[in-house]
């Protein structure tokens, strides 16, 4: 469901806003709806994963390198 807001910016900002929009062909609601979209996620889905993955600890994983010649042995 979407919700309607009322914002208010800077002049200078609002002229930035809308020519993004234009450049992108999409309405300046829509630019803005998902620039905080992408704050969102940006700031709680990517630290979340983040902080899972980290504390998976994952034995023998760093030593599990591969060496130079490894790596260039599996393109082949």
């Amino acid at each position: 469901m979407l919700k309607n807001v009322t914002i208010t910016v800077d002049q200078e900002v609002a002229r930035w806003a809308r020519k993004r929009a234009a450049e992108e062909n999409i309405s300046l609601s829509r630019f803005i709806g998902r620039l905080l979209e992408e704050r969102m996620r940006a700031s709680d889905e990517y630290w979340k994963a983040y902080r899972r993955v980290r504390s998976l600890r994952i034995p023998g994983l760093a030593s599990q390198r591969l060496t130079r010649d490894q790596i260039y042995a599996r393109r082949r």
